[in-house]
């Protein structure tokens, strides 16, 4: 739902005014600062019990610490996993601590326990800490004291410690304490019909500060816990629905209030256990925090909303007078409260005492009853209960309540009486199904119910009489079905709940159905309930790996460990993340599916266009679109919403032209854009007729501009910010001196301040005010670029490590629940440390462990852990290797390059927080050994980068910067371009290819029209007379070739044609040329005696308008022909292997006469008419040196010759670009399309009126600007026009 915050909040504020709990109440829920009373010692026998004891000597209450009565402590008739013991405070007590012993001079300890506690001595809950339970560790002897502090006290009145281990030499045997204090509370009981009300004191209702506190307990999963409301339908309301706490704040009137005027904050879960939930709802200023339990939501409020018209009366429990606004069918609370406080004020003391601002609807009492309920939880999937049947009667009626998060699980099962059949009723996709069998058949199956898998509490009842089969679900009777058997059925011995027993690996009952997961209460057989307790303690029935008398099922997606969006599903024991959409990948959608800017994209080989970038990496910003402009620099081009020349009028400083600038993307993303770029500008353009910038110098601005910071900025394009001035002020060119802005000379005429702002703190512009358009005749228009950044500064910086024992430090590394680490570097040694981060026990670490193994290791309190990556390759072999480690709750990852990642699942119910508090160590470790020697290089944890230059100019041993990045990259260019190395980077010199670009890969090509010609001379012929005597072949003997290596493409309908023509001073020549049928010949003179050498190639037509490429490749009298990368044809020559004297380089026509053989001449008297591409004779491109270098090149150019791209965006070159990023592409597509609407739409409004503020002004755009004023500045908008297609 798309909330308005800023509005809604402000009536949630103003109207429960929810203050701060004070200092004095917070007393009241015991005294923090002196809350470690010993709580057991003075307690009484009959407070302590057990599940069992091993004689009276061993009994419970000889387990206090520290003492020796009896045998010295308690321990249990046979020690397993179902063994407790329970302590009795007598009231509901606030616990800080506990402390735990052996049994005194036995070998009897307890190694590992968890705590339990209950306010009614049932249904328990485990203490957890870190949302995984926590077990603790125990004694290692007999005498020694074990104490533990706990992260958040317990407030109960029973204690429980079941231990999980022992001294495997000895037995279970414990001595404990508790250590805390008393807590006073009140409470307050609802039975489903009540409520109680409150009526404020209005002298308050102006109160800045504001909170709300309460704790609540129920078994009821939906309830009113707050309500507050008006006369026309507003209101505010806490609501508990299906275990979750709803905070919604609803204006009632949608034709008054728009929809979003809406809150609705969902909060908690699973709350619905007849546990203590706390609620805290506070005010300060604009800052709202709404938390359950532990678990905070923030927001800002702001705005006003008078007319919203509420009651001085806030109801807790329920609604008094149901249908106000519909709110008939919602449902009273049915629980406890506890501590309720109001602005200073405690409500249920007010209550207790009757005062008058209290007053009851129905029965409300100052009491908490407890249900008398015992759950019991199936902890895997071999857990179950078998509890006795009723062998031989004809009907069967079972019934009991269920609540689990996995879809699939056997929820019970039964062999009936003399039959070798039996039933099954199990949990399949959510649904409940019943399947009963006999040996070889099913005799019926069928299906009640969906979605039962949700964590809720759901009731099944299954009846069986005779030969009729129904299951009813939620006691919803279109949840039920029916069906009729060919056999009557009698109840047989036994029912097994949530699975069976094995036998080996087979189960009893002959099903492959995994056992339940999860909680069942109330079962009934025969419409008797079953007394779990006696169950408990082997009165009847049987039962594995059961935990009775607690539901211990938690909620895995609370809090929500799916980053960025993703989508949280769970397990009984785990949670999966569903990232689809998100732009993230990785189990708990952390790490980017995009590169953090475009200079990345460039360097994976990627051409221009338009790619998802996300410029924090992992952090919290998300990924937007921009436009990649892959030149020798790296251009990132970010769009806004107003890019055309904009016309204004009739402004003045008490009626401004303001005009915002809307980006696609955010300012945050902007800055995080900006901050990694090496350079960022924007053209601002101002033209002005009679409209000054400036009133004066040093004087008060008549125009400025705000940029992201929201500062406001009086110097103009091409200026910079400490000087008031325009660029021709800086550089004394102003149309009149006096002035620092040719705008401001005031003139009857057209002029402008045009340049880039450059600053890249006070970038990109969001608003520009223009006030001194409203004297006679005086107008202004202004023009905005995009956004334009250049380079990325973290990719190249790099560090180089000199010695082992040299290192960088850098601040305590923060990767609690998530952590990723990414870096690239190169090494000749076998070994090294990358980086190091220590904590007290915590660590992390990643390695170079051997020359072809890298290994993560960390630990988080579970002990160490490593994944290795196994290079089939060495990594030692001095180039640069990308390292991507990841660890999350779930997993944590560790990928080399692009070698399979490997990965390593957490534990379900471990330790979760990677807690560091050393400083991180880069390239060594805190001990100086096993130190890292090479190049590290853009090292990025958790998205942000690692400045590693800067540190490096003040560490000994380490230096900034790291050479020889063409070791690595140098197969990035492509064609016969050569690998520059650069002190950042690297650039690939197209000198000698005939491609252009930053990788060499973008064809240079030209349309040649009828008789156009490009001749490249390798020679002035008037050098042969120079030395007439000298015989002209051994003069020219560095002309004379052995080898050639030709490529080109053309695209062509015409023939015969002439492609390509070489001469020589000795009347030998070579002509490629396309015969009248349209197939390729080679036709080689090496021999001014002989005919010349023919090859045809046996292709269909060539002169089919589609691009052909030809490669020809000459090795004296071997050549090899190659056409459209298919098989590579081989010819022999006869005319010789010596090609001398070469002369020139014809494409298309020959204009000078020549003796060349007659097909020659028939396909030059045609010349050439189609595109040609990428022409390359050995280390020579002709066409890119007319094209690109035509004044300096020995190049003659003659008729219609253009440069053309030969329809080559459909060629090989660009499919990998396309494949990257089509996603991008499509994306591109779409946001242009909605840039487009969002264009019309903002003219629309203009044209309305909607922006009456600014057309008051006399704004105009471009469309319906003068013809007048298009012509007088076409001139000067030209450079501007350019722009768009450096964009687009």
């Amino acid at each position: 739902m798309n909330v308005n915050m800023d509005s809604v909040t402000e009536i949630f504020l103003k109207l429960l005014f929810l203050l701060s709990v004070p200092h004095r109440h917070m007393a009241l829920a015991g005294n923090k600062y002196n809350c470690d009373a010993q709580l057991v010692s003075a307690l009484p026998q009959s407070s302590f019990s057990s599940s069992s004891e091993l004689s009276s000597s061993h009994s419970p209450g000889f387990a206090r610490l520290n003492r020796r009565e009896g045998a010295g402590g308690w321990s249990p008739l046979v020690s397993n996993k179902y063994q407790w013991l329970q302590i009795d405070l007598g009231e509901r007590t606030e616990i800080t601590a506990v402390a735990t012993q052996g049994g005194y001079g036995s070998s009897d300890w307890v190694t590992s326990y968890v705590l339990m506690f209950s306010d009614s001595g049932r249904n328990w809950k485990q203490y957890r800490q870190e949302e995984s339970i926590w077990a603790f560790s125990g004694n290692t002897n007999a005498d020694s004291v074990v104490y533990y502090k706990l992260q958040h006290s317990i407030k109960a009145r029973f204690l429980r410690f079941v231990p999980l281990d022992w001294n495997p030499n000895g037995r279970i045997g414990m001595r404990i304490e508790a250590y805390g204090c008393t807590y006073r509370s009140e409470v307050v009981g609802f039975d489903g019909k009540s409520c109680l009300i409150y009526t404020l004191n209005q002298k308050l209702t102006n109160a800045l500060k504001d909170v709300i506190s309460l704790k609540f307990k129920t078994m009821q999963s939906d309830g009113i816990l707050l309500h507050r409301e008006g006369k026309n339908g507003d209101h505010i309301t806490l609501e508990l629905t299906k275990g979750k706490l709803f905070l919604l704040i609803n204006l009632g009137d949608t034709k008054t209030h728009p929809s979003d005027a809406q809150i609705n904050i969902t909060l908690g879960s699973l709350l619905d256990d007849q546990h203590w939930h706390s609620v805290l709802i506070e005010h300060f200023n604009n800052q709202v925090n709404f938390t359950v339990d532990k678990h905070t939501h923030h927001f800002h409020a702001k705005g006003e909303f008078s007319s919203l018209d509420l009651d001085y009366e806030l109801s807790f429990g329920g609604i008094p007078v149901p249908g106000k606004s519909g709110t008939l069918s919602r449902r009273n609370f049915h629980g406890c409260f506890e501590n309720i406080y109001y602005n200073e004020v405690n409500i249920i003391d007010l209550a207790r005492r009757h005062k008058p601002q209290i007053y009851f609807v129905g029965n409300v009492s100052f009491s908490c009853l407890e249900p008398q309920v015992v759950p019991v939880t199936f902890l895997s999937p071999s857990s179950y209960l078998a509890l006795p049947g009723m062998s031989g009667q004809d009907e069967v009626f079972v019934s009991f309540q269920f609540r689990t998060w996995n879809k699939e699980g056997l929820l019970l099962s039964s062999k009936l009486h003399r039959s070798s059949g039996g039933f099954l009723l199990y949990l399949s996709d959510g649904k409940v199904k019943i399947s009963l069998h006999k040996p070889g058949r099913v005799l019926s199956d069928i299906t009640a119910g969906a979605g039962l898998n949700d964590g809720q509490w759901h009731s099944v009842s299954l009846s069986v009489k005779r030969n009729r089969i129904s299951v009813t679900v939620d006691s919803d009777m279109t949840s039920s079905a029916h069906a009729s058997t060919p056999l009557q059925i009698f109840s047989g011995d036994v029912f097994y709940f949530g699975g069976c027993p094995r036998s080996g690996n087979v189960s009893e009952c002959n099903t492959s159905l995994g056992g339940f997961q999860g909680c069942m209460r109330l079962i009934s057989i025969g419409n008797k309930a079953v007394d779990m307790i006696s169950v408990q303690q082997n009165g009847f029935g049987n039962f594995s790996d059961l935990q009775i008398d607690l539901c211990g099922i938690t909620d895995r997606c609370l809090p929500n460990y799916c980053e960025h969006g993703g989508k949280c599903s769970q397990s009984w024991n785990s949670f999966h993340c569903n990232c689809a959409n998100t732009g993230y990948e990785g189990a708990t959608c952390h790490y980017p599916i995009y590169e953090q800017s475009c200079e990345a994209y460039k360097h994976r080989g990627n051409t221009s266009g338009f790619y998802s970038i996300d410029s924090d990496g992992s952090g919290p910003l998300g990924p937007f679109l921009v436009y990649c402009n892959m030149t020798d620099a790296t251009w990132t081009i970010i769009q806004h919403n107003s890019t055309n020349l904009t016309r204004v009028k009739s402004a003045n400083r008490e009626n401004p032209h303001t005009v915002f600038f809307k980006y696609s993307a955010s300012l945050d993303q902007l800055q995080a854009t900006i901050n990694q770029a090496e350079h960022c500008e924007q053209e601002l353009a101002y033209y002005c007729k009679k409209s000054r910038l400036l009133d004066k110098p040093d004087g008060m601005p008549l125009s400025w501009w705000i940029g992201r910071t929201n500062e406001t900025h009086t110097y103009w394009g091409g200026s910079l910010p400490a000087v008031q001035k325009c660029a021709c002020g800086l550089e004394g060119s102003c149309i009149d001196s006096q002035h620092s802005c040719n705008c401001d000379a005031d003139r009857d005429e057209w002029t402008n301040d045009t340049g880039f702002l450059s600053y890249k703190e006070h970038l990109p512009v969001t608003e520009i005010v223009i006030t001194d358009t409203d004297r006679p005749n005086s107008e202004a228009a202004y023009k905005l670029g995009p956004l334009l950044c250049r380079g990325d500064r973290t990719f190249w910086n790099s560090a180089s490590f000199n010695t082992e024992t040299s290192y960088l430090h850098f601040p305590t590394f923060h990767g609690e629940l998530s952590a990723d680490v990414s870096f690239f570097f190169k090494t000749t040694a076998s070994s090294g440390v990358f980086l190091e981060n220590l904590g007290i026990q915590d660590f992390i670490r990643i390695e170079l462990y051997s020359p072809s193994e890298v290994i993560f290791s960390f630990d988080v309190g579970n002990g160490p852990s490593e994944v290795t990556v196994q290079s089939p390759t060495a990594l030692n072999d001095n180039q640069w290797h990308y390292v991507k480690a990841e660890r999350n709750v779930k997993e944590a990852s560790l990928q080399i390059d692009q070698l399979p990642q490997r990965s390593h699942s957490a534990p379900p119910d471990g330790h979760i927080r990677l807690q560091l508090n050393s400083q991180l160590f880069v390239g060594g470790t805190a001990s100086r050994q096993k130190g890292f020697l090479g190049c590290i290089r853009s090292l990025q944890l958790n998205g942000m980068a690692l400045d590693l230059e800067e540190r490096a100019k003040i560490t000994p041993g380490v230096e900034p910067g790291c050479p020889g990045h063409c070791s690595s990259y140098g197969n990035l260019c492509h064609n016969g371009g050569k690998c520059r190395e650069k002190h950042s980077g690297f650039s690939c010199d197209c000198t000698f290819s005939a491609y252009a670009g930053p990788f060499c890969k973008k064809e240079i090509s030209a349309y040649f029209g009828t008789g156009a010609s490009v001749t490249y001379n390798f020679q002035e012929y008037y050098t042969l007379t120079k030395n007439s005597s000298s015989h002209a072949s051994s003069f020219y003997a560095d002309m004379t070739l052995n080898r050639e290596t030709i490529t080109f493409a053309f695209r062509t309908t015409r023939t015969p044609s002439l492609l390509l023509y070489v001469s020589s001073f000795y009347k030998e020549y070579l002509s490629v040329i396309l015969t009248r049928n349209g197939s390729l010949q080679i036709r080689y003179k090496l021999d001014s005696h002989q005919d010349p050498d023919v090859f045809s190639t046996s292709f269909k037509s060539m002169a089919d308008g589609q691009l052909q490429h030809v490669k020809i490749n000459r090795e004296e009298e071997m050549l090899f022909v190659e056409v459209n990368q298919k098989e590579r044809m081989k010819f022999i020559l006869s005319s010789g292997t010596e090609f001398n004297a070469i002369k020139s380089l014809t494409l298309g026509k020959i204009l000078e006469s020549g003796d060349v053989d007659e097909e020659t001449m028939k396909a030059n008297s045609q010349g050439f008419i189609g595109c040609l591409s990428s022409v390359q004779f050995n280390h020579i491109a002709p066409l890119k040196a007319a094209l690109h270098h035509s004044s300096s090149a020995p190049v003659i150019v003659k008729g219609h010759f253009t440069e053309s791209n030969c329809g080559t965006l459909a060629g090989a070159d660009s499919t990998s670009s396309e494949t990257t990023h089509s996603f991008a592409g499509v994306i591109a597509v779409v946001i242009f399309i909605l840039l487009c609407i969002t264009a019309i739409a903002i003219r629309i409004y203009k044209k309305k009126g909607m922006y009456s503020k600014n057309e008051a002004k006399g704004s105009e755009n471009e469309d319906s600007a003068e013809s007048a004023l298009k012509s007088e500045l076409s001139m000067q908008n030209t450079a501007n026009e350019n722009q768009k297609e450096y964009f687009f």
